[in-house]
């Protein structure tokens, strides 16, 4: 793998009770899926752990980052590194500022698992990311840790 291409990107699985805060992306062509249901977080600047880039991207997202994050797990492809991190929100959703992205929710496990999610501020109903997918294949562990 050439190194070099490789972007590294933290995300954040950070929840509420029996609820997943999730992300609706921006529909910028440019971005890795626009207009999907993804999680919080972004890539690592020059010289950033995963978890200080957590930490500073939660910040300019959503205005709040946990006290604790733990790193849960790591994802590798050809293209990206993903470092997947857990955390409680111990915060209502309506006191979050939604900074980047079209809308956030919290979701169940059920609806995570469905593939698709309703947004309420488009009206639409919205995939998952790829990423996303990744961590619903890895749910199970997480419910049973927490």
């Amino acid at each position: 793998m050439n190194k070099a291409m490789t972007v590294e990107v933290a995300l954040a699985m950070l929840h509420q009770e029996d609820r997943w805060l999730l992300q609706l992306r921006d529909e910028n062509p440019e971005i890795v899926a626009p207009g999907c249901w993804g999680l919080f977080g972004g890539h690592l600047e020059h010289g950033e752990t995963a978890l200080v880039a957590l930490r500073r991207e939660l910040n300019e997202e959503i205005g709040w980052c946990p006290n604790q994050l733990n790193s849960w797990f790591q994802h590798q492809d050809e293209k990206r590194i993903v470092h997947v991190f857990t955390g409680k929100l111990s915060v209502p959703l309506q006191d979050l500022r939604l900074l980047e992205g079209q809308d956030m929710t919290l979701a169940s496990t059920e609806q995570i698992r469905s593939g698709r999610l309703w947004s309420q501020k488009l009206n639409q109903d919205r995939p998952l990311a790829s990423a996303l997918c990744i961590v619903v294949d890895k749910l199970d562990e997480i419910i049973q840790v927490d």
